[in-house]
């Protein structure tokens, strides 16, 4: 697989490499290009910076944690769909694990991923010398290939002249050079660099700023596009929920997050969703009480030293994790997860769960460790050995049964429900440590929480026309017309003669991307949104979010793909509005816009604020709404696409005809995976038909009919105490909990009248029903249908 890359790196720490190698991530960023940040190391708090500064998750690659055999893989797959990587190197460039001939280093790093590097050197008390210098690390290893280097903390011009000629002299081209600037350095204290989740953004803006004024980004672009196709396939989370856990939804795993709390590599969350579980962030220095359901706890590394008063002070979440503990909740702490869970940390109370206490010392404990255990615990078993780092100025007396023990010492606390330690672990190398916590979150859940009346699984493949009968008045699917168009009829049937040939999408691509204003390589016809659903979950890879309620053939490609998708459920208590900070993050992110079967419509912003890698958007019923407002459809769709339909508008169901706009690149993805001609050529007329310039003031005054025949539908059910769901959609979703504490669905088909019910949504029970928008007549049956049955149980009572 291709992608441009590059290393960062530097003869020594110190030399600038987290400054220069965030501004270039911010610099390339500024100039729209996707960029995807690494570290070399088990460093968490660079990786924060470039998370800033690339507007994608940072990401770590360390052969120690993870092993060599996938630092290829793990690039790969942190750099899905950007356009370039960028990574940043550790200490020296050849300084790795003492004793071990530099493995871990920097310069390791770049032999697997087969990656050029660029040399920042300070050079504030050298001028010439930098040759020699640079002359030297480029041919200690004739392996690694410094392609160029990038000049520090230059005092005037003549400094730079005579660094430069000194470098160039060596065969090596100077690709820029950065005047001292104090203002751009990001902060220390005792652990390094303050973390990024501690400042605001400028800094950032600032270290982009300056590289994009003294660095050669074309040529920085230029050297990364030298790095060879690597032979390796992107990492995917090697992990499965247990049989059977997704009839009963996915636990709840509250991750500590917020400024005390910053350490946590993006693969940790990426592992819990694929073993079934939900990660959801609370921060300890602002939330009262744990997530709603939480199932489990994760604990990661950060700094409550520096907030411990706070953290005391927070008595309530205090109680609720120490009961959350008592009661058994899988809990994982790793560093600043240990001291948290100590009674006291610096003389502060903390939630007491373990009897120990814990403070800050003037030793720092540093450094690469192997683990091993003396008996099973929630983590590690006997006669396995795991790879992790140290890095504290605290010490701990937690308990007496070690949670590890590290090159043979004593480390931590372990319980048949606790492993609290100082060891860091990248779960991606050693994945069943991962699996084994997402196995004893759902065991906990299931048996803490099973009753017998829980609800079924909704069926994923239900339709609204499986609840239509002969005779009943159709307000179950959402198909606006009884007919197709003659008008619609006549276009698709005027060239029949051609149905004998293989049909040619070309037109329809055509008019697709006249339509929306886009090129034509932005656009793929469908046949439907069935079948894009199916093309993104077998084309897109990494972890899935579908944002639910909505329409459930995204869930169940994904599941029919072999995926396990992360349900993230709106709430009906504010209306299945959007928080986009409290979807989880993911390498695709799934929504509908608007939702079916909601009807809500997504602010724009709240849509592009979603941390995803690719962003979903079902805009099947936009052009239902007058002026089609919120679309994601634009010149610019990196990272995004969009998946429209003409079945509703067009009464076309019987064709399937769709359409995907997006980014080329993710476009090109998808028509890889489509069969040949599954596109037919009467969707192709019909495609062609629909989208004509002089059928868009038809399509103009249906959206004004369809925005009006739901305001009919929802004023008449509001007459009658109900509340529907606000919304934009030619649908209505209501609860009728106030009629009756089941389904009406039968009572209503006993009446004349289909509806869809709402059991069959994730996120939604029995008592739910999805009413498409009619005519004022049939609305007027329908609500005199609904006070009949209320009438009739009120007699009955």
């Amino acid at each position: 697989m291709v992608i441009p890359r590059l290393v960062i790196a530097a003869p020594a720490s110190g030399h600038g490499k987290t400054t220069v190698a965030t501004g270039v991530m911010a610099a390339l960023r500024g100039r729209g290009i996707d960029v995807a940040p690494f570290k070399v190391g088990p460093d968490y708090i660079d990786p924060g910076y470039h998370t800033l500064a690339a507007g994608r998750p940072g990401r770590n690659l360390d052969p120690f944690l993870c092993g060599e055999e996938l630092m290829a893989p793990l690039l790969l797959h942190g750099a899905s769909g950007a356009d370039v990587a960028v990574v940043e190197g550790v200490m020296g460039l050849f300084d790795g694990r003492l004793g071990s001939d530099g493995f871990a280093s920097t310069a390791h790093v770049a032999r697997l991923i087969g990656a050029p590097v660029v040399l920042v050197v300070d050079a504030r008390h050298t001028s010439r010398s930098v040759g020699a210098l640079v002359l030297g690390m480029a041919t200690f290893d004739p392996d690694i290939r410094i392609g160029g280097v990038v000049l520090n903390q230059i005092g005037s011009s003549r400094h730079e002249a005579e660094a430069r000629a000194a470098v160039e002299r060596v065969g090596v081209p100077v690709l820029g050079s950065l005047p001292r600037n104090l203002e751009i350095e990001a902060p220390s204290r005792h652990l390094g660099l303050v973390p990024a989740a501690e400042r605001d953004d400028a800094g950032i803006v600032a270290m982009g700023d300056v590289v994009a004024a003294h660095v050669d980004l074309d040529a920085l672009l230029a050297l990364a596009g030298t790095a060879p196709p690597l032979a390796a396939e992107p990492w995917r989370p090697p992990l499965a929920p247990p049989r059977g856990a997704g009839a009963t939804g996915r636990p709840r795993v509250a991750v500590a997050g917020g400024r005390a709390f910053t350490f946590r590599y993006a693969e940790t969350d990426e592992l819990l969703i694929a073993g079934g579980c939900e990660p959801v962030v609370f921060d300890p220095l602002t939330d009262t009480a744990l997530p709603a359901g939480t199932a489990g706890l994760w604990l990661g590394g950060g700094f409550p030293e520096v907030h411990a008063r706070e953290l005391a002070a927070n008595t309530e979440l205090l109680a609720a994790i120490r009961d959350a503990i008592a009661a058994g909740v899988p809990t994982v702490a790793e560093c600043a997860g240990l001291l948290y869970l100590c009674r006291e940390l610096d003389g502060e109370a903390m939630v007491g769960a373990l009897p120990g206490t814990s403070a800050m010392t003037a030793r720092l404990t540093m450094g690469y460790r192997e683990a091993t255990v003396e008996t099973d615990t929630l983590l590690g078993r006997v006669g396995e050995t795991v790879t992790g780092h140290e890095f504290h100025r605290t010490a701990a007396a937690p308990g007496d049964q070690p949670a590890w023990l590290l090159d043979g010492r004593p480390d931590g606390v372990a319980t048949p429900t606790i492993h609290a330690s100082y060891l860091h672990t990248h779960w991606a190398g050693h994945p069943q440590l991962a699996q084994r916590f997402t196995d004893a979150v759902h065991r906990w859940r299931d048996e803490a929480t099973a009753a017998p009346d829980t609800a079924p699984e909704p069926d994923l493949a239900h339709h609204g026309d499986s609840d239509l009968a002969p005779g009943l008045v159709d307000f179950a699917v959402n198909v606006r017309r009884g007919r197709t168009p003659g008008w619609l009829v006549d276009a698709i049937t005027r060239d029949a003669a051609d149905w004998a040939a293989y049909p040619d999408p070309a037109p329809a691509r055509s008019a697709i991307a006249a339509h929306h204003g886009v090129d034509e390589d932005m656009v793929l016809p469908v046949a439907g949104a069935a079948e894009a659903f199916t093309l993104i979950a077998r084309a897109l890879d990494g972890a899935a979010v579908v944002i639910h309620p909505q329409f459930t053939e995204p869930e169940a490609a994904l599941v029919a793909a072999g995926r396990s998708p992360l349900r993230h459920l709106l709430s009906a208590a504010d209306g299945f509005r959007l928080d986009p900070d409290a979807v989880p993050a993911a390498d695709l992110v799934v929504v509908g816009n608007p939702t079916n079967p909601t009807g809500v419509l997504h602010r724009r912003g709240d849509l592009l604020a979603l941390r995803a890698g690719t962003l979903v958007v079902d805009e099947a019923f936009l052009d239902a709404v007058p002026g089609e407002p919120e679309s994601l459809i634009g010149g610019d769709m990196s990272r995004r696409i969009v998946l429209r339909s003409l079945t509703k508008t067009w009464a076309l169901a019987g064709i399937r005809a769709g359409y995907v706009v997006g980014d080329p690149r993710t476009i090109a993805l998808l028509a890889a995976q489509q069969p040949p001609w599954s596109v037919s050529t009467p969707a192709v007329a019909a495609t062609v038909a629909c989208l004509s310039q002089g059928r868009r003031d038809e399509a103009r005054r249906l959206a004004a009919a369809a925005e009006a025949a739901r305001a009919d539908l929802a004023g008449r059910l509001r007459g009658i105490g109900l509340a529907p769901v606000d919304g934009a959609a030619p649908f209505v979703l209501v609860d009728t909990a106030s009629i009756a504490p089941g389904s009406l669905r039968e009572a209503l088909a006993a009446r004349g009248y289909a509806v869809r019910r709402g059991e069959s949504f994730p996120g939604l029970g029995p008592t739910w029903l999805r009413l498409a928008a009619r005519t004022p007549d049939h609305h007027a049956g329908l609500v005199a249908a609904l006070v009949d049955i209320m009438e009739t149980l009120c007699s009955r009572n």
